[in-house]
């Protein structure tokens, strides 16, 4: 059983930068795509990136493109995501997901993933 576990949330202003986390364990890492999701109370879940089993396909959501950049570290089995230029509307809990394939396809839909983590809060003051 695949365990996720996210950190590296917390309370940044506008314009400031925030590394996430996620430490995977239970299963072979390399096995797995991984992802970024994001959900705010009232709204559905949202997808922000997604990475192939060795980094070679790389998915972003528009409204980060340019400004989040997702990555993985296979010695280390972790995941991560940095998060620059944040905005306000990047306020949410993040988290992170797997899914066993070596291509996260269709990335952006969260069914098809097979584990979640518990999520790790942003907050972007203005």
């Amino acid at each position: 059983q695949v365990q996720l576990v996210e950190s590296g949330g917390g309370l940044v202003q506008a314009g400031g930068s925030l590394r996430l986390s996620c430490a995977f364990s239970g299963r072979s890492f390399v096995n797995y795509a991984l992802g970024w999701f994001r959900q705010t109370p009232g709204k559905e879940r949202e997808s922000v990136a997604a990475i192939g089993w060795n980094g070679d396909r790389i998915y972003y959501t528009d409204s980060v493109k340019g400004r989040f950049t997702i990555s993985r570290d296979n010695a280390k089995n972790t995941l991560y995501l940095q998060m620059n230029s944040l905005k306000p509307e990047d306020t949410a809990v993040y988290y992170c997901t797997a899914r066993f394939a070596r291509i996260p396809t269709p990335w952006y839909d969260g069914s098809a993933y097979d584990s979640w983590g518990q999520g790790t809060q942003v907050t972007v003051s203005s």
